[in-house]
């Protein structure tokens, strides 16, 4: 007798409600161990790969790749005992969820809410037009203009945006578009495509042997079609989720919570480019690509020793102002799925050799979309690096639990007065945005001050 384990999705960290299907590993009929990782999904944050909890063999996957699904939903069937050796007895759950201070369900991965059903939840079929069906417009976000550096100030690319209008519905002697509830029959390569383009694999019909849905198929949908919008329509829409949700909470958020002050200050940065330069043949820096941003955040995390409010966080529901002795370095990256802030752990502990070689890290991963919830989580301040896009400066949105970010901008050749003269010189523009509840004018001003000072002329850090 077949012994069925619902696998529940995850919450994967910090309380995260929902999650999209990526892509799946496994099919039914696979045999699956412990640990294997068998889906790919994309929450709010960040794709992340879930392990299986059970061993045994995959008998229904429950949710379809591009299904959007809430935590505590069975997501796959794994029979325990496929060779029906074991007793008919139930196996219980390894672990009840618990909950925390606040009554949520803290779920972890392979266990969460005990499912009574298989069943997904109902999703509402698209509504007939006349005389051929239309599917709304999907799309993938475009990445947020805010990266960390590469070569000199080089930015992350940002994903494109894309719609998929869906073909007219097929005739009686059509092969049959895949019902819903079913994984439609089509290879991974189409999935990722279908994915890209935002075409819904559901309302095609395939064009392959037995129904298979082809790479053609998807793109023949993604392609205009009289059907798919009014004539003369220059408008398309996508859905707001994922990344690009999260961001747009948490930007209201913190724009109609903390009084933003914003201030900026224009640096001659020549001896910091100079000593960059220095520093390319130094034995102790070969392998280590030391960019403008780290200097930036070397300085920062000096300034920030002076005045530790631009690193503390206003506490509401306490009533207290929490300064914490670490800085816990954000750095906001745009990616293909959009904006994320990963952060660097006790950047103030670290020398700048260190810090180089912790943001290039940072920003491969951010690239390559796996950067991790975890690591987005507890920053202290932020940096944002405008400057990648030739941006001199801008009036940068706190991130939410947040005192202070810091936009760091282009720096170019520009005329400036030196010893009465004026001269070709290196300069660039710094902004500090911070919460005026946390920090007085007088504090920011100071802060602003001294990272500006330690970047026209870094033998200063001696003395901090």
């Amino acid at each position: 007798m077949p012994q069925l384990k619902h696998f529940p999705l995850p919450d994967v960290g910090e309380g995260l409600t929902e999650a999209e299907i990526l892509g799946w590993k496994v099919q039914p009929g696979d045999t699956v161990t412990v640990n294997q990782v068998f889906v790919e999904i994309e929450t709010a944050k960040a794709a992340v790969e879930l392990p299986c909890a059970y061993a045994g063999k995959v008998v229904e996957l429950l949710a379809e790749p591009g299904q959007t699904v809430e935590v505590g939903t069975p997501i796959i069937s794994i029979d325990l005992d496929p060779e029906g050796t074991a007793s008919n007895e139930p196996t219980p759950d390894p672990a009840p969820a618990e909950s925390d201070t606040n009554g949520h369900t803290a779920t972890l991965v392979g266990y969460g809410p005990q499912a009574t059903s298989s069943k997904r939840r109902p999703r509402k079929a698209p509504a007939p037009a006349a005389g051929a069906a239309q599917q709304a417009l999907q799309g993938a976000m475009a990445g947020s203009p805010v990266a960390p550096p590469v070569p000199e100030q080089a930015t992350a690319p940002a994903a494109p945006v894309a719609t998929a209008p869906v073909a007219p519905s097929s005739t009686a002697q059509a092969p049959a578009v895949p019902a819903r509830g079913t994984v439609p029959p089509a290879k991974p390569p189409v999935r990722k495509l279908a994915k890209d383009l935002g075409v819904d694999l559901h309302a095609l019909a395939g064009s392959g042997a037995g129904g298979v849905i082809t790479r053609q198929d998807v793109e023949t949908a993604s392609a205009p079609a009289a059907t798919s919008a009014p004539v003369g329509s220059r408008e398309r829409r996508v859905p707001i989720k994922g990344v690009r949700k999260a961001t747009a909470q948490a930007m209201v958020q913190s724009a109609f919570t903390a009084p933003h002050v914003t201030e900026f200050l224009t640096i001659d940065v020549t001896p910091m480019m100079e000593l960059r330069q220095r520093l390319k043949s130094h034995p102790e820096f070969q392998g280590v690509k030391v960019t403008p941003l780290a200097f930036a955040a070397k300085a920062l995390c000096l300034a920030a020793r002076r005045t530790p409010d631009v690193n503390a966080t206003w506490d509401e529901q306490a009533g207290e102002i929490v300064y914490k002795d670490y800085v816990h370095l954000g750095i906001a990256a745009a990616t293909p799925r959009g904006l994320v802030v990963p952060k660097v752990r006790d950047a103030d502990g670290m020398s700048l050799r260190e810090l180089a070689a912790a943001l290039e890290t940072l920003t491969s991963t951010a690239r390559e979309g796996k950067t991790t919830p975890a690591d987005m989580a507890g920053g202290t301040i932020t940096i944002t690096n405008v400057g990648v896009f030739g941006v001199d400066t801008g009036t940068p949105i706190l991130n939410p639990g947040e005192s202070a970010i810091l936009a760091f901008g282009a720096i170019r050749d520009m005329p400036w007065v030196v010893d009465g003269q004026v001269v070709p010189r290196k300069v660039c523009q710094l902004a500090l945005s911070f919460d005026h509840r946390v920090v007085d004018g007088q504090q920011g001003s100071q802060f602003l001050a001294d990272v500006g000072a330690l970047l026209a002329d870094p033998s200063l850090a001696i003395t901090y």
